[in-house]
């Protein structure tokens, strides 16, 4: 049963609006001023608040203010209940971040009309998305839905990428984000000598171009190969923008979703700044394990070309080599007859990572 928070200071529209909500099966609380809803907000943490805005003590705006202060409350759908019809109220309210308003008196349906919509779009921001294109197109659909857009799933296509074939080059116009449903990519900056920084290795469930797209001078700021063939699915900059600009809450959710990559791209780059290259090695080893790139039994993954692994680690190809035969010679690794790197024992590698 939905919870709904009722803040309304005249007994008689508080008693009538909770018969009404109640006989639609939702739970309600009551509160008669603003400071007393703000309290039982907290405590009581509903699915939804309902909230006059003229109140003694703190009014709906007050209330608003201190709900969207508290991460625990801030996410809660709020709809302001007013007499006030001007456009300037109307306005403040929407900015400090309500949801809908009802302007008194209004009829029992577009009431229970309002709390639907709201608890229906709630229910986006708290379902998990699934790391593939189904789940993408569902995100993208339901976001869609939530900033009254036509839907931003159309505009965006699967595409099928071959091994070697490049996505973008650095410097090209950033036009797309990337979303890898199948395969593996690589990024990497060619260096003045003519070497390759690999700046990172995505599989399924990873973006790719986010960082370019949000880039001032608007291009892609390294370069993006495939290195097992690959599916993506493309999003063009016009939606990616939408997404990124167009509500608070849906922006808070997608750079969530596109964000957690970049982490990992941070805490590689510490680690190459300041871990030694065996530590490294075991790092990227078990990162590249972590992307079922390499497995633990033959005839698993994909394997990785050692100039890839020696960019990846921040060394020249013949350090990474000697590095991964002495892996080899301790028995943390073995390869197959085509090169491919076996994983023969998963914990002595996490020691390596973690403590060099």
């Amino acid at each position: 049963m939905k919870k709904i928070l009722l803040i309304e200071d005249n007994q008689d529209v508080r008693e009538n609006t909770a018969d009404i909500l109640e006989l639609e099966n939702y739970k309600v609380l009551t509160a008669e001023d603003g400071k007393i809803g703000v309290v039982r907000a907290k405590q009581f943490k509903p699915d939804i608040v309902v909230c006059d805005i003229m109140l003694p003590e703190l009014d709906g705006y007050g209330v608003l203010q201190k709900l969207s202060e508290d991460p625990s409350t801030s996410s809660i759908p709020f709809i302001f209940l007013t007499a006030k019809t001007d456009k300037a109220d109307i306005r403040l309210g929407m900015n400090l971040g309500a949801d809908d308003y009802l302007t008194k008196p209004f009829e029992e349906k577009e009431l229970l009309d309002a709390i639907a919509i709201r608890l229906k779009k709630n229910e986006f921001l708290k379902k998990e998305i699934t790391r593939n294109v189904q789940g993408l197109t569902s995100f993208l659909e339901e976001a869609s839905d939530y900033m009254d857009l036509e839907s931003l799933s159309k505009n965006h296509e699967l595409r099928e990428y071959e091994k070697k074939e490049i996505i973008f080059w650095e410097g090209d116009n950033a036009h797309s984000l990337y979303f890898v449903e199948s395969g593996t990519i690589k990024t990497y900056k060619s260096t003045e000598a003519g070497k390759e920084f690999v700046t990172g290795l995505y599989s399924s469930g990873d973006f790719i171009g986010q960082l370019s797209l949000l880039n001032t001078n608007g291009k892609y700021v390294e370069n993006a190969m495939v290195l097992e063939d690959a599916k993506l699915s493309v999003i063009p900059k016009k939606s990616f923008t939408k997404l990124l600009h167009g509500n608070p809450v849906v922006s808070k959710k997608f750079i969530s979703m596109i964000s957690n990559n970049l982490i990992d791209v941070q805490k590689q780059l510490v680690a190459m700044a300041f871990a030694p290259v065996r530590q490294r090695a075991a790092k990227a080893l078990l990162e590249l394990y972590n992307k079922g790139i390499i497995k633990e039994k033959p005839n698993g993954g994909m394997g990785i070309a050692r100039e890839d692994f020696a960019g990846m680690i921040g060394t020249a190809t013949e350090t990474a080599i000697r590095t991964l035969s002495d892996f080899k010679d301790e028995g943390l690794i073995t390869t197959d007859h085509g090169r491919r790197i076996i994983v023969l024992d998963i914990q002595e590698l996490k020691e390596i990572a973690d403590f060099g």
